[in-house]
């Protein structure tokens, strides 16, 4: 179920060898996301249970989700790249339904990230599937 730019991601990860080049590339991904306008980065926003100041925002159009996101942290700032990758332009009831550890897993991603990050990133995706179900 997952979207062509995840699948991207996922080619990407299977072709890089080292997990020091899938870091930067995870951080490239960060830095070409467009950034999340600081009036938008407020408590209504914020998702908790990140170690890094991480900000979600929402946006549903013709029941299709997407989000902004931002952190403070450069490997965050691309992880929220990924799920964008993963959820943007699904419907909000597919949102729901996607499996984002297995998905997650594919890139490797549950091994080589520290516990701090894995919350974090668990959390994120939590946040995003109860943003997906409310608009729902």
């Amino acid at each position: 179920m997952a979207s062509p730019a995840f699948e991207d991601i996922a080619e990407t990860f299977e072709f890089l060898d080292d997990w020091e080049d899938r870091y930067r590339h995870v951080i490239e991904l960060g830095k070409a996301m467009p950034a999340m306008e600081p009036a938008l980065q407020v408590p209504a926003t914020k998702v908790e249970g990140c170690a890094s100041q991480v900000w979600i925002m929402p946006r549903v159009e013709d029941g299709r989700f997407d989000f902004q996101g931002d952190s403070d942290a450069m490997i965050v700032r691309g992880l929220i790249a990924i799920l964008h990758a993963l959820y943007a332009g699904l419907s909000v009831g597919e949102v729901v339904r996607v499996d984002a550890q297995a998905e997650l897993a594919r890139l490797g991603l549950d091994e080589h990230l520290s516990s701090q990050r894995s919350n974090g990133l668990r959390a994120m995706v939590e946040r995003i599937r109860l943003l997906a179900a409310a608009a729902a």
